[in-house]
């Protein structure tokens, strides 16, 4: 990883711990992961107590106190350490920042100090069988019965699904009111009569991640852990909050791009072909040439939305453009790094390989790279229309 505008020594050191994390208690032991589909609780606890967890939530909260962009560091490590199965973005980097930015003190208290430990794992309950990425069409209700919410629906394609203590779930308190209708609740799930895991989904990728099917059958949710307290809210604070989430995934896809490189320079530079090694053939060369360029371009592209960020001038529309961008470059990257590894880039066993399964998905999950095309043509609009 080299210097750039947004980091510090402290970042760094955020960076390289994370790295040498991911390859010991995740890379090394991906067998143990894919076979079983999710990740050991030790591993979010020895994450915990390196603080690896929430690094920018406040220290009063039991965070590490610091910017996003230690956050940012982590993810960007997890993409570099080349398996993306530990669903440390969404509890870390998505969930604790709905409750800061919008729960009551009460429900921060409650539920952050944990989760920077490890000890209580998050989840985010937004995507349906019948609504993805346009999330004014979710079905799942929350009625108001007293002093508790009465939920019922299902959610699917959910990080951490199975592991999940807590989860953030979008549901509609006015089923007739559209996006005005939607609101978020924090749902404890350890002792949840009605919730039930259904199946954890077998992917192309991502083995070790146990993305989970969910249903909520007369769940019913305490009045006071509607998130912030207001019925109403839920669709705009999920509209603010993708914007860091696509920024997440664009950091993961940057050290996916650089490491994909490197693995294939040191492949390339060993193996032997006609008396030469592969690198010394112009193909290879060029090859790697330009994927060194877009890695490092994309790179560059992360470095001034990160900085727009962490001053509060990134918009939806660059953040779209970040996502679609590097998660497209990405899979272009990773793709062209396993033709340069000959029928050793098909093989699990090499990383290329693995890495080129768990990068498809990233032009999916936090909106269709379809649909950040049409946020960035949507504000070309308004800027011609003005």
């Amino acid at each position: 990883m080299t210097d750039n505008s947004w980091r510090s020594d402290e970042t760094e050191a955020v960076y390289e711990l994370a790295v040498d994390f991911f390859e010991r208690e995740v890379v090394s032991r991906h067998e143990r992961w894919d076979a079983q589909r999710r990740i050991d609780r030790e591993v979010w606890r020895s994450a915990g107590k390196l603080g690896l967890l929430l690094c920018s939530i406040p220290e009063v909260y039991g965070g590490g106190g610091g910017t996003f962009a230690h956050d940012l560091a982590v993810f960007e490590a997890q993409g570099y350490a080349g398996d993306l199965s530990l669903g440390i973005s969404v509890h870390s980097g998505i969930v604790p920042h709905y409750l800061l930015e919008y729960g009551t003190e009460a429900q921060k208290s409650a539920w952050l100090p944990a989760m920077a430990t490890g000890e209580v794992l998050g989840a985010i309950g937004m995507t349906e069988p019948g609504a993805g990425s346009d999330l004014k069409a979710i079905r799942t209700t929350a009625i108001r019965d007293g002093d508790h919410y009465v939920v019922n629906g299902s959610k699917t394609f959910i990080t951490n699904g199975s592991s999940a203590d807590m989860i953030v779930l979008a549901a509609k308190t006015d089923p007739g009111a559209g996006a005005k209708g939607v609101s978020l609740f924090i749902v404890d799930l350890r002792n949840c009569p009605g919730f039930t895991v259904g199946r954890v989904l077998d992917k192309v990728g991502q083995h070790g991640a146990d993305t989970s099917e969910l249903s909520f059958t007369d769940v019913r949710v305490p009045v006071d852990n509607l998130l912030g307290g207001v019925e109403g809210r839920g669709f705009g604070q999920l509209m603010a909050q993708l914007v860091q989430e696509r920024l997440v995934i664009a950091a993961q896809a940057s050290g996916a791009m650089q490491r994909a490189v490197r693995e294939t320079l040191r492949y390339t530079g060993e193996r032997r072909a006609f008396g030469h090694t592969l690198f010394d053939f112009q193909n290879t060369a060029f090859e790697l040439a330009e994927c060194h360029t877009i890695a490092t371009t994309c790179r560059v592209f992360l470095d001034h939305c990160i900085e727009k960020h962490l001053n509060g001038k990134l918009d939806a529309s660059e953040a779209a453009m970040l996502k679609y961008w590097l998660t497209d470059r990405q899979c272009e990257v990773v793709d062209r790094c396993v033709q340069l590894h000959g029928g050793y880039g098909y093989m699990r066993e090499y990383l290329i390989a693995r890495m080129y399964e768990d990068a498809r998905v990233q032009r999916i999950y936090a909106g269709a790279n379809e649909v950040m095309k049409s946020i960035i043509a949507k504000s070309m609009s308004c800027r011609t229309n003005g």
